[in-house]
């Protein structure tokens, strides 16, 4: 597979994660963090992160509303619920990166 094909293609799974991302509004960062060891911010700031690599100012509300698909405040409100203990007590646990 060439360069381009294969920058195509994990272009393509990146949107399709994304979006999937966008719909699932009930899964919650803090869960994903704890199952996965990443969530939609940590996306973001990879997003951000490959844009300063080459040279591109994304900043991180922009890089956050490019992964959520609206400003990040507008989500936290409509979508994110207050974590149990449960919750914050496995992500005290995990070591996260």
């Amino acid at each position: 597979m060439d360069d381009a094909t294969r920058i195509e293609l994990e272009a393509a799974a990146f949107r399709r994660l994304r979006d999937h991302l966008r719909t699932r509004t009930d899964v919650q960062n803090i869960d994903m963090m704890n199952d996965t060891g990443f969530c939609r911010n940590c996306l973001s700031r990879w997003y951000d992160e490959a844009g300063a690599e080459r040279g591109i100012e994304i900043g991180k509300d922009a890089a956050r509303e490019i992964v959520y698909g609206m400003p990040f405040a507008e989500w936290r409100e409509k979508y994110q619920t207050e974590a149990t203990a449960e919750q914050k007590a496995a992500f005290a646990k995990a070591s996260h990166d």
